[in-house]
């Protein structure tokens, strides 16, 4: 008992500044909306399907900052900082390289970015103009995401989500002046929810150089992040990491064209939906926070050879996540009422969101579970390739085609849409608990003196 309540605490300690900064980014999302819908139901869909650019870039930079968990969480469990320092260049490389192809086209193209999510020409040009305001913001969060998945690794996840926190006020400020024109502030629209973040990303980039020069947090070497040297510990990023990068392009790629198929289905559907995940998303914070801490943990005991207390450790937290989904949702539940109230919608999408919320309720209860297995328990061992292929299958073979066809062939009502879109947590929970009690997770990954 003793043993429980010491992991308790430690998974705590890490647990829960992870799960405010996740938090607090729902709020922006949150906020966005909110401020969007008081203007019109055209802009609040509008920015949501935009947004799902926004979600696909940060299906790479989190794959590689994943990739960093796993290597730099045992290397730091070890007491190998600098070879941890170095993943973190690694990390950084890829990280802004991608966010500067996403930064180009989403201010070159927007137009043709927002014509794959949505067929309406009004949620077309509104989405193209946040698209091509918020373009920058994409390099400078593959700066800011990197770094503070380190601090989570080198015990400085209060700090990061200090960061992250004052950033979502000061996003959440600008929005309410920027939208709305208020005091000295031009009236932007759907455009100044756009820059909010983007000044928003600006602020953490800074404040992340001042932690860095306080030596608050490790070192960031450019010259290790444009060639690095050590092509073993390059190999084994790869080797974690790619699984991870097809794993998130994969589901997240399925979670895309969830929006695809909404924004097909009409303003009223992509308003609700919208709704409702970010509702989910922000109960789902503890959720999310859990999986991260539950990785850090286990790779640290992982990377000092404590298998037996990291098996045991995977038990209780597995255990664990389960009455975190119930409480999730019933969270859910209770502020079902508060959201009807306060989010003025069209009759229809008013009616949809209501039912999407009652999904939302039990979704949470398997996307808790597998979250902590999936992206916790096996990373944290290196065991990245089966949540991959469980992922991608669950998707792409199952409930992506289920969807589509009750929605373009079939001509499904629109809920009956949204359930199947909502079952391929249930789905793969039989495959992932089953892979779990094979323990090949279990696993010391790190090496001597590699270099």
């Amino acid at each position: 008992m003793g043993y429980n309540k010491s992991l308790y605490k430690q998974l705590s300690g890490i647990v829960a500044p992870i799960a405010v900064q996740y938090l607090m980014s729902s709020l922006v999302t949150a906020s966005d909306a909110f401020m969007l819908g008081f203007l019109d139901q055209n802009s609040l869909s509008a920015s949501s399907l935009a947004g799902q650019t926004a979600f696909v870039f940060s299906l790479f930079y989190g794959a590689f900052v994943f990739g960093l968990t796993v290597l730099a969480a045992q290397y730091w469990g070890k007491g190998d900082k600098k070879t941890a320092e170095e993943v973190l260049a690694i990390t950084m490389r890829y990280s802004l390289l991608v966010g500067l192809v996403f930064t180009l086209a989403t201010a070159l193209i927007p137009t043709q970015i927002m014509r794959f999510f949505t067929s309406d020409d009004v949620l077309i040009e509104a989405g193209a103009k946040y698209l091509r305001m918020v373009s920058l913001s994409f390099l400078l969060t593959g700066f800011t995401q990197t770094y503070f998945g380190m601090m989570k690794v080198c015990g400085r996840a209060k700090l990061s989500s200090l960061i992250g926190s004052l950033s979502v006020v000061i996003n959440i400020f600008l929005n309410a002046m920027l939208i709305f024109g208020i005091g000295i502030f031009p009236k932007m629209n759907i455009e100044g929810a756009a820059l909010a973040t983007v000044l928003a990303r600006v602020f953490e980039t800074v404040m992340i150089a001042i932690a860095v020069l306080g030596r608050l947090c490790p070192s960031f070497n450019p010259r290790l992040m444009l060639r690095s040297g050590n092509k073993e510990l390059h190999m084994d990023y790869w080797r974690y990491t790619v699984p991870l990068l097809i794993n998130q392009i994969g589901w997240g790629g399925g979670v895309t064209m969830y929006s695809v198929i909404m924004g097909h289905l009409g303003s009223d559907a992509v308003a609700a939906n919208s709704i409702a995940s970010i509702v989910r998303s922000m109960i789902a914070s503890l959720c999310w926070g859990i999986a991260s801490g539950v990785g850090i943990i286990i790779g640290g005991m992982l990377g000092r050879n404590e298998l037996d207390e990291a098996k045991k450790a995977g038990g209780i937290f597995v255990r664990l996540s389960i009455w975190i989904g119930a409480a999730s949702g019933a969270a859910i539940l209770a502020v079902t009422p508060i959201v009807l109230h306060f989010i003025q919608l069209a009759p229809q999408a008013q009616h949809y969101l209501k039912y999407m919320m009652l999904m939302a309720a039990y979704y949470i209860i398997g996307n808790s579970l597998n979250s902590t297995i999936i992206s916790g328990v096996f990373p944290s061992g290196g065991d990245t390739k089966f949540g991959m292929l469980c992922d991608v299958i669950t998707l792409w073979v199952v409930v992506v085609p289920m969807g589509m066809i009750g929605a373009f062939v079939l001509k499904l009502p629109v809920l009956a849409v949204a359930f199947i879109l909502t079952l391929d947590e249930f789905v793969k929970i039989p495959a992932v608990y089953r892979h779990y009690m094979k323990y090949r997770w279990v696993r010391n990954i790190t090496k001597e003196q590699i270099r």
